[in-house]
């Protein structure tokens, strides 16, 4: 299968990226080292090329009713210029994917989905669609830069007549950005270190990128790869699609009750709410390693007297604490922050132990 390409493939080859298959595309996953560009995110401003993710336009008076069906969350609740994440449970008590829902206007409502699932998801939204809700696939026509860091507000107030310290987390203006006229403005991230998202046209792409990097050259912006990308996620316990859920995980069980909406009915609600009455006996956990070691995604974790418990889903070293870091899945007896576990890496047990969400 042949790889795609985001818009600017051509200007992060001439950057010296690293370029990597991802999810289908010829993605950068670093520029110079994932430390540097991690700490470059925490401690001031980076920039994400994150155009491999799919964008879905539902339109039309039942727009809302087909969102609700098919996602976890609750809908109604947005309001034009809001933001919020939700997912797509499958009909066996799994996840299809996890997504962000934006509400663009009075009955238009855009939808954010991982780069590996944008045909899945695509199928799956449109074999519920009984309700007649328009929908468009516009994946190939938008590109996506995360702005992210404590220096990203600044960076981009200079390029927009939009007050940026007036959107709220989860918030967004669509408006003009450093000389285009349509580009939404999302106060979200995948990071944990502040910043925005922004959505642009492809044609303004490549001009949009030059700016930004002009703008937040006093606060020594770099380009970030998605080596960087995933410790900074995990250093902040967000799950990743594939790895941390799946369509074999519950979304009680990751940890996503917070974007379970029992008020209304969706796909596989009975079950899902029969799940929480009963309760769940496993759950996705953080952990940090006590003995030196890194732990990688399915090592077992087991308990002190070697029983498999559950397996990691999600492991690194994280550059901010220098100590070996992970999300897993564990019994339930298991699950409470302090709790000893053991993480096999190789042919060793090396201890770690559970700890609340964010890791740093």
């Amino acid at each position: 299968m042949e790889l795609k390409k985001i818009a600017l493939n051509d200007l992060h080859e001439k950057l010296g990226a690293k370029m990597v298959p991802f999810a289908g595309y010829n993605m950068p996953v670093r520029y110079s080292s994932d430390i540097e560009e991690h700490m470059t995110v925490r401690n001031g401003v980076g920039m994400f090329d994150v155009s491999h993710m799919g964008e879905f336009l539902v339109s039309g008076p039942n727009a809302l009713a087909l969102i609700q069906k098919v996602t976890s969350n609750d809908a109604s609740k947005l309001a034009i210029g809001k933001a919020q994440y939700s997912c797509l449970p499958n009909d066996d008590g799994g996840i299809v994917d996890d997504l962000l829902v934006y509400q663009m206007k009075e009955e238009q409502y855009l939808l954010v989905v991982n780069a590996s699932n944008i045909e899945k998801d695509w199928n799956w939204i449109s074999s519920k669609n009984d309700v007649g809700a328009e929908m468009k696939n516009i994946s190939d026509d938008f590109s996506l830069f995360a702005v992210q860091g404590p220096k990203a507000t600044e960076t981009l107030q200079k390029l927009t007549s939009v007050n940026l310290s007036e959107i709220k987390f989860y918030n967004f203006e669509v408006g003009d950005f450093a000389g285009a006229e349509y580009v939404i403005i999302s106060a979200t991230g995948y990071t944990g270190a502040g910043g925005f998202e922004i959505y642009m046209h492809n044609k303004d792409a490549e001009m949009i990128w030059n700016k930004i990097m002009e703008a937040g050259a006093e606060f020594d912006i770099k380009p970030i790869g998605l080596g960087a990308r995933d410790t900074l996620r995990m250093e902040m316990g967000y799950c990743l699609y594939g790895n941390d859920i799946d369509d074999t995980t519950s979304p009680l069980e990751a940890g996503l009750g917070w974007i379970t909406k029992f008020t209304k009915e969706f796909t596989n609600s009975t079950a899902l709410q029969k799940q929480k009455e009963a309760g769940v006996t496993k759950k996705l956990v953080g952990f940090k390693m006590i003995d030196r070691g890194i732990p990688r995604h399915d090592y077992e974790i087991h308990d002190a007297n070697g029983n498999n418990i559950g397996r990691v889903t999600s492991g690194t070293q994280s550059p901010v604490l220098s100590q070996g870091i992970g999300m897993g899945y564990v019994n339930t007896e298991f699950a409470a922050p302090g709790t000893e576990i053991f993480i096999a890496v190789r042919n060793k047990a090396l201890k770690a132990e559970v700890s609340k969400l964010p890791l740093i």
